[in-house]
């Protein structure tokens, strides 16, 4: 897993500015290669520096405690670390992906074709839930096409737990994925205007890919990229093309009830767009409320962030102009959003 994340963060590092280039939904800010790298990598850095993943609790390196050979347990700190610092539309929803790929593993020591098709369903159904109207034809489609895919290879194997048919599913997930990039196109009338396949399906699909290679020990297969429109090097920014998108993104982790968190949502929708919330873990804090990630679009900061204050004190709240695409270099809070 840790693997699978490093090759991650160094294949959307590659691919961020050819991403960004076809970034035109939901709005044209190229930055979508920028988000998912910025996330993943956080993601990467939560296992190399401390809890699962890093140093073994016992503080013996060769003596590895059950947190680091749990492979539930080490998405799931994974994840947190994502969404706690998840970037834009898309980053936030992979990391709503990798939390909710870390339940069906809990407790396990490897993966198996079986695991792998129950993650990546209770993955791609928490992504579609997370977003308050979510459309296909984005890397949620992408998603649903991976999980199915595995289900039906992993439905053949009649409970085969081998590294083979494992490897059947990986491949049958990468080229679900595939597949459903492609289709994107036609899905939204905004891609098949500028002829371009969506930006957060095709990092989906090099995720997956990755993942694929950091099991199987093979190297990523560069030739899905080919003839997917918009992705050759010799083509235009086709988001700079587009006109600026007027309005701000806004960002918080915040404490709510499961009421006050479902009235966030109702009003968030009656104000703003690609409303997003996603639980962060998933026990409750002493008070019985819990830790949830937020993101909007609005065309004014100032009534989202009204709203969110009246329900609870926000923590790690970013405003970003989503005409300004963002720096990958950049701190967490930089020259296109600011704290509040």
């Amino acid at each position: 897993m840790k693997r699978w994340l490093g090759k991650a963060e160094t294949a959307l590092g590659n691919h961020s500015d050819r991403l960004n280039a076809i970034n035109i939904f939901p709005v044209a800010d190229g930055d979508t290669g920028t988000n998912l790298y910025l996330t993943v990598r956080a993601a990467t850095q939560a296992l190399h520096g401390h809890g699962p993943g890093g140093a073994s609790h016992s503080g013996d390196p060769r003596q590895p405690d059950a947190a680091q050979t749990d492979v539930g347990a080490v998405l799931a700190a994974a994840g947190q670390a994502a969404m706690e610092q998840a970037r834009g539309n898309s980053g936030t929803l992979f990391a709503v992906f990798l939390c909710a790929a870390a339940e069906p593993l809990a407790g396990h020591t490897r993966l198996t074709s079986t695991l792998l098709a129950a993650a990546l369903n209770r993955a791609q159904i928490r992504a579609w839930s997370a977003l308050s109207d979510p459309v296909p034809g984005t890397m949620l489609s992408v998603m649903e096409a991976a999980a199915r895919a595995v289900a039906a290879v992993d439905a053949g194997q009649n409970g085969d737990d081998s590294n083979h048919a494992l490897g059947l599913s990986l491949d049958a997930a990468v080229e679900g994925a595939l597949a459903a990039v492609i289709r994107t196109e036609g899905q939204l009338d905004a891609l098949q205007a500028a002829h371009v396949v969506d930006a957060g399906g095709v990092g989906m699909l090099l995720i997956l890919d990755c993942l694929r290679s950091a099991v199987l020990g093979e190297e990523l297969q560069s030739e899905l990229l080919d003839g997917l429109h918009g992705y050759d090097v010799q083509d235009p920014h086709i988001h700079t093309s587009m006109p600026d998108d007027d309005g701000v993104e806004v960002m918080c982790t915040i404490s709510l009830s499961p009421l006050n968190a479902a009235t966030l949502r109702q009003r968030l929708d009656e104000i703003g767009e690609s409303v997003i919330m996603s639980q962060v873990g998933t026990a409750a804090e002493a008070d019985g409320n819990y830790r949830w990630r937020v993101h909007v679009h609005v065309p004014d900061a100032e009534p989202a962030v009204r709203l969110i204050r009246s329900l609870g004190e926000p923590m790690q709240i970013t405003v970003s102009e989503l005409a300004l695409p963002r720096d990958p270099q950049a701190d967490p809070v930089n020259s296109s959003g600011h704290e509040r």
